[in-house]
């Protein structure tokens, strides 16, 4: 049997997935958890064989927890299973160390087989992800996009600060500085050429980075 974490802060959607999980027949849900500091406390208790990790998670987002999944075990497959298509958050949870990447809406017809594909060491990413993916190879590390120049950690605070999360609580989530939070939300302003953290929402809601 496949031993999986399953995290993802809505109950409802962790039972349906379970449900499509488990019906497989040589997969076992060993663990659930609603938010990623669980997710991460779950992997250091339990040892599963897979991680099936939304992005938007509380507490501890998702591309957090691959970094912090990988520090404890870099050989345990990290399968991302996320609402959002777009191709920043294919790229960015690849650079983290995910081993897969496919969206709720393809979860019936596809999440059995991602497991089993990144439990046996392989990759595993929907038509979209692979050729967002491909795009940024292509282009390299240069890409004109606004977003392509947000380091991982800027794009994290990007998105805490749109959601209303002020800068201590960024810092706490992190366990840096209060300044340091400062310096991440003054460099991504600058490269974004935004002025304020309403700007901030606005570009991150437009950019479907959170909802």
């Amino acid at each position: 049997m496949i031993k999986v974490l399953l995290a993802d802060d809505h109950s409802i959607v962790r039972a349906g997935l379970r449900r499509i999980i488990e019906d497989a027949g040589d997969i076992e849900v060993v663990a659930e958890a609603a938010d990623g500091r669980e997710a991460i406390q779950l992997v250091r208790e339990l040892s599963p064989d897979v991680a099936v990790v939304d992005i938007s998670m509380p507490e501890v987002d998702g591309l957090e927890v691959i970094s912090q999944l990988q520090n404890i075990d870099a050989d345990l497959p990290i399968l991302i299973l996320t609402m959002h298509e777009e191709g920043q958050y294919v790229v960015r949870a690849v650079e983290a160390g995910a081993m897969g990447y496919i969206t709720k809406q393809s979860a019936p017809e596809q999440l059995v087989n991602a497991i089993r594909k990144v439990h046996a060491g392989s990759r595993y990413l929907t038509d979209e992800a692979a050729e967002a993916l491909a795009l940024r190879i292509a282009k390299g590390n240069s890409g004109t996009a606004p977003l392509d120049t947000l380091s991982m950690r800027e794009l994290q605070v990007l998105r805490r600060l749109a959601l209303g999360q002020t800068n201590r609580e960024i810092a706490q989530a992190y366990h840096i500085s209060i300044k340091t939070v400062d310096t991440y939300r003054a460099r991504l302003l600058k490269k974004l050429d935004l002025r304020n953290n309403a700007e901030i929402s606005r570009f991150a809601m437009q950019n479907k980075l959170i909802t």
